[in-house]
């Protein structure tokens, strides 16, 4: 088989996360969080967006993408397969009319989960495609066998090679067919479902995931003139067409940053404004906030919601599953939150096998939660927390982190913040206009 494609780049969104892995926050706790702040576009949505620009004759048009590590790289990827990228602030223009390469580079690929994504669509476009597994977060086993049996399904012919999925397309096109999800999978049915707008005939996606992100990325493809219906629902159906135009999208606010904040307003005993958000953002995560103590007051006009704290928190059981139920991107930030309710709570994590990484560093600053299994842990009420140097796990772990230093006495260290780039927009700078003594040491 022939070597991957290295391409060196000079001009990047963001620089690489090598240059954060020594960085550090130093956070002073906080009297609570106070102000206002925007809420920026979802990078659970962004990235399988930009990757649909592969499906597209034409030029895909992007506003309010969210500044991030994660964009960075799906971005630097789609460049080494030839399609041209301009960005200018949050808006990104893509043109992939000149795509050379169908091969996705180790290094890049082992960054980021959503780097399987570009199976689908180069195998729609071009039939051939030859792409890394995928890295990211180490949540665990998170296998990719969802995507290949999907797009075997509609008539790729897929094989393992060097750590390599390399696929290719015998016929003229992928074939339109009927596709049963075992599990419910957000990353498998975004790969099937791009890869079947340009199949031949007719695809039914059965126990598809219903998240907003799908649904945005079906917005913007049937923008591009893909015939999609169904989606928010656990039956999609497409309609495959020859090719895909030119389009223009906004991608949607980030429900999961949205939480973050609430959750470290609540935990703070703050009151905070976010901006460009609707009571959807929410969804019925809305419902946990109050129970445990939150009071939210939406302001259609302007697109902004008022949190405030009621003083005591509450515990709440909570288990993780697909939405429209409790998102596991926000299971860590909870923990935190019911480390400081009266009583004990459980978490139940059904999502990941390896999520509760964040818990020894937790117990470092004076939790008292005891893991019951790969996927439950007790947790009991404290009275604080106190400073400590830790380190993020993952993504959602490191502002679970951030939450307990703002309440934990002293002078708090997190290091290896490049998890936390990866997934929430200038933390630094949004924390500390909500009043936050907090720096960064060790950034480039």
């Amino acid at each position: 088989m022939v070597p991957p494609i290295w391409i060196e780049h000079t001009t990047s969104p963001l620089p690489r996360k090598d240059l954060f892995v020594h960085s550090k926050l130093i956070i002073e706790k906080s009297d609570g969080l106070f102000g206002n702040i925007d809420i920026d576009g979802s990078k659970n949505a962004a990235l399988p967006i930009l990757v649909s620009s592969i499906l597209c004759c034409g030029t895909l048009s992007l506003k309010n993408v969210p500044d991030l590590l994660d964009v960075h790289n799906i971005v630097n990827l789609l460049q080494e397969l030839n399609i041209k990228v301009n960005k200018n602030e949050k808006s990104f223009q893509l043109d992939a009319t000149n795509i050379s390469s169908f091969t996705s580079s180790y290094e890049l690929a082992s960054k980021l989960r959503a780097s399987v994504l570009v199976l689908g669509p180069l195998l729609a476009r071009f039939g051939k495609a030859k792409v890394p597994l995928p890295g990211g977060c180490s949540l665990g086993m998170r296998p990719v066998d969802l995507h290949i049996k999907s797009l075997s399904q509609m008539g790729a012919k897929i094989f393992m090679e060097h750590g390599y999925i390399v696929g290719e397309v015998p016929s003229e096109r992928l074939i339109g067919t009927d596709i049963t999800f075992e599990i419910v999978s957000v990353g498998a049915t975004q790969n099937a479902l791009m890869a079947a707008t340009l199949a031949k005939g007719h695809t039914k996606i059965i126990n598809a995931a219903k998240e907003p992100e799908i649904v945005d990325l079906c917005h913007c493809l049937r923008k591009a003139g893909a015939k999609i219906v169904g989606d928010g629902t656990s039956v999609i159906e497409i309609e495959g067409v020859e090719k895909l135009h030119s389009a223009e999208h906004t991608i949607i606010p980030d429900r999961i940053e949205a939480a973050s904040y609430a959750i470290a307003t609540l935990a703070t005993n703050g009151s905070i404004i976010l901006n460009n958000i609707t009571p959807n953002v929410f969804g019925t995560f809305k419902d946990y906030l109050e129970k445990a103590g939150a009071k939210l007051t939406f302001f259609d006009e302007k697109n902004s919601v008022e949190i405030r704290s009621t003083k005591n928190i509450n515990s709440i059981d909570v288990k993780t599953a697909p939405y429209p139920d409790f998102p596991t991107d926000i299971q860590a930030p909870w923990m935190v939150l019911m480390c400081l309710a009266v009583g004990k709570s459980i978490i139940e994590e059904t999502i990941f096998e390896n999520r509760f990484t964040h818990v020894p560093e937790l117990t470092k600053m004076g939790a008292n939660i005891k893991v019951l299994s790969n996927h439950e842990a007790l947790v009991h009420g404290i009275s604080k927390f106190t400073s400590a140097q830790v380190k993020a796990t993952d993504l959602r772990a490191g502002f679970a982190l951030i939450i307990a230093a703002l309440v934990a006495d002293g002078i708090s260290e997190i290091s290896h913040t490049y998890h936390i780039d990866r997934g929430y927009v200038d933390v630094v700078g949004k924390l500390t206009k909500l009043g936050v003594n907090i720096t960064k040491k060790g950034a480039i």
